[in-house]
């Protein structure tokens, strides 16, 4: 089941030659999983990261064509496996037909001391519902 989060490329994500520096890329797929956790699965990050947290292990990335000033993304997120304490994501930024980005992200759930621990309750059963969903 796919996410898709739209937003507007905004001056602050831009250099000088008025395209998407590529960091701000990484903060807008981070909104984009902020945003998720929120409106599908329900935890929204204040109540999440009051214990836990959700950092990224790893992360992959195409910069496919640029992005500029003004363009409206639609970034689209699927969870694509889901493991003990870990979580596979896929991304893809697109403006209008054209792929900017793509990206595949590991997150892992930790807990207050920053080791993993395993997902729980009733954000599992929505992790679980997400991948299954995309089967």
């Amino acid at each position: 089941m796919a996410y898709v989060h739209r937003r507007k490329v905004m001056f602050k994500d831009c250099d000088p030659a008025r395209i998407v520096f590529y960091p701000r890329y990484f903060e807008m797929l981070n909104d984009t999983v902020e945003c998720f956790f929120d409106e599908v699965l329900g935890c929204p990050f204040e109540a999440l990261h009051q214990g836990h947290a959700v950092p990224t292990a790893r992360i992959d990335t195409v910069f496919n064509a640029p992005s500029r000033l003004g363009d409206w993304l639609d970034i689209t997120l699927v969870c694509t496996r889901l493991g003990r304490s870990s979580l596979d994501l896929a991304f893809a930024a697109r403006c209008g037909a054209e792929l900017r980005l793509t990206a595949s992200s590991t997150l892992v759930h930790v807990g207050p001391d920053g080791r993993s621990v395993p997902w729980s309750g009733a954000l599992r059963k929505a992790l679980e519902f997400q991948v299954k969903g995309k089967e």
